[in-house]
């Protein structure tokens, strides 16, 4: 690889950590081509893109780029590829499900909305992360309830404040 593709391809890599804010390093080192056909198809239907790399590369992207990765690039050791997804817990889900019949990929770390997770054992806590979606999802959940509690006071109060108040005094008790 001359020193013009090297280049290249960090700038590449550099554009696509800026661009993604949920990324993963994984080990998929040991996966016959029949697994890494099912992992890469495990992966599109995710919408995860996954990607190998060479380390010193991706090092110097990571330094390149405007983001802090804290003690990630220290994983750099051994066969390296990178997951990139728009949701934070889509790679670990495809990870942990492929690991059902697999003993790879093991994370490395990740890179999810500014917060670093090192190591294999971090798996199911980023299983566990709820996407945006899913949070604001749950706030409107959440809002919704004293809304309704509202609704319902001045429907059966019939319309007067002193009706309303004994409405809602009578559902928090």
């Amino acid at each position: 690889m001359t020193r013009e593709e090297k280049s290249l391809v960090i700038d590449e890599l550099t554009t696509q950590l800026a661009e993604n804010t949920n990324i993963y390093l994984t080990d998929i080192s040991g996966l016959n081509a029949v697994d890494t056909s099912n992992l890469r198809r495990a992966c599109f239907k995710a919408n995860v893109q996954l990607a190998v790399v060479k380390n010193t590369l991706l090092e110097k992207a990571m330094e390149a780029s405007d983001k802090e990765f804290g003690d990630l690039p220290s994983t750099l050791k051994g066969n390296t590829s990178v997951m990139y997804s728009e949701t934070g817990n889509g790679p670990a889900k495809v990870i942990k499900a492929f690991r059902k019949k697999s003993e790879k990929p093991l994370l490395k770390g990740a890179f999810i909305e500014e917060s670093i997770y090192i190591g294999d054992d971090q798996l199911d806590a980023l299983v566990d992360i709820k996407s945006r979606e899913e949070l604001i999802g749950e706030i409107v959940g959440l809002l919704q309830s004293p809304a309704k509690n509202v609704i319902s006071a001045l429907k059966s109060s019939g319309g007067t404040i002193a009706g309303i108040l004994k409405t809602l005094s009578e559902k928090e008790g």
